[in-house]
């Protein structure tokens, strides 16, 4: 029998991946909702190759002029728009994964939702966890959903992990520390001056990835790798004195775990999304992902070095923000969002980004995120205070 699956993100470099791996295997899961916020031509055209049940657009122009398209192609997928839409097919009881894959804070509310209705969540978007941290992970346990992670990284060191690791204290006391694998972005090796004259073409062009222009600044300035550190704590329920990052160039070890007794369990793979997505989709099980398993002949080198903390200052932001708790994740993540389209918008320096998040870090007060009013007032206010100091 098929799963329905609901695509939150379905126009974006991981929505692509996923509807790919799922058309791979028609029998056994089924598109049940596509979600996007403006793209309206690729969102059709995913709906008439998909056909799914609903299409959820981000504002009620958008869905029309979706709707009056798919009209004249005979799809009868459903079109619906808001906030509240997109929250409906993620809980909806038909559904039984949902992939979250929204850039940013817009991926909350929904990827929460999903949650709390005891789904497998597929975790992409790592900002819902960022923003509100114990709150997701208790309505993950509290309601019997399933989280994994889909970021190549953190599904790397889920399958580096024992398979007991987080229902057995023993298990977890084998484990002396998670190996973090950055790229280190097209700027590695940049000094602080030279990244203050990069440019928005410069930091979309990842070497590696092929992702959506916000993922691609946010590698570039190592605020990516910040909040995969913060994510990686609240999945794995480590301290950020257990997560280190390397920088690994090639992108073939996604990251590691390092135990106890001197082993590295590291996973390989081809830098393609596809894998970590086939995983999450199918787990336990492994299904083909249409991608070509590592040529070891063809890997002249791998190689590593510790990240520049002094050129790209966000590692260590994020590691303040995790370690301040309450809202602090929340104002990071904030700033961030607003620095980088400023950036993209060239308002601002590329170096500026780090400093706009410092800046809110220091001035917004750091609250409890025991409520999604409480995180989301904590957003609003950090993006507020980011934008005055971008026209100031």
């Amino acid at each position: 029998m098929s799963q329905f699956i609901t695509v939150l993100g379905a126009t974006g470099s991981i929505g692509n991946s996923t509807l790919d791996v799922i058309a791979r295997h028609p029998g056994k899961y089924q598109v049940f909702a596509l979600t996007a916020h403006t793209q309206v031509e690729a969102m059709a055209a995913l709906c008439i190759v998909h056909t799914p049940r609903y299409a959820v657009m981000g504002s009620e122009g958008a869905a029309k002029k979706l709707q009056d398209t798919l009209r004249t192609q005979a799809c009868k997928t459903e079109v619906l728009f808001g906030v509240g839409a997109l929250c409906d097919v993620s809980r909806d009881p038909e559904v039984s994964q949902v992939m979250a894959a929204i850039v940013g804070a817009a991926g909350l509310l929904p990827t929460l939702a999903a949650a709390k209705a005891g789904k497998r969540v597929l975790l992409a978007n790592k900002e819902a966890l960022v923003m509100s941290g114990q709150l997701f992970m208790d309505a993950i346990q509290d309601n019997n959903a399933s989280l994994l992670p889909i970021d190549s990284e953190h599904n790397a060191i889920f399958q580096s992990l024992p398979v007991n690791y987080k229902s057995d204290p023993l298990a977890q006391k084998q484990v002396r520390k998670i190996l973090l694998t950055a790229s280190g972005g097209p700027f590695r090796g940049y000094s602080r001056n030279q990244l203050s004259q990069v440019t928005p073409s410069q930091a979309v062009k990842h070497p590696n990835w092929s992702m959506g222009q916000k993922i691609s600044v946010d590698s570039a300035s190592l605020m990516n790798k910040g909040l995969e550190l913060i994510e990686a704590c609240w999945l794995f329920d480590r301290p950020p004195n257990d997560v280190e990052v390397v920088v690994h160039p090639e992108s073939i070890i996604h990251s590691m775990v390092q135990y106890i007794d001197g082993s590295v369990m590291a996973q390989m793979g081809n830098p393609d999304m596809r894998t970590p997505i086939a995983y999450g989709l199918a787990w336990p099980e492994r299904i083909d992902s249409g991608v070509d398993s590592l040529n070891f002949f063809d890997i002249a080198q791998l190689n590593f070095e510790a990240p520049d903390n002094q050129a790209f200052p966000n590692l260590n932001l994020s590691r303040q923000a995790f370690e301040a708790g309450g809202t602090a994740a929340t104002i990071l993540n904030a700033a961030n969002e607003v620095a980088v389209e400023a950036f993209l918008r060239e308002q601002i320096s590329f170096t500026a980004i780090s400093d706009m998040v410092d800046a809110a870090l220091n001035h917004c007060e750091v609250n409890k995120a025991d409520s999604i009013e409480g995180i989301l007032q904590a957003d609003s206010l950090a993006r507020r205070f980011v934008q005055g100091k971008i026209k100031a």
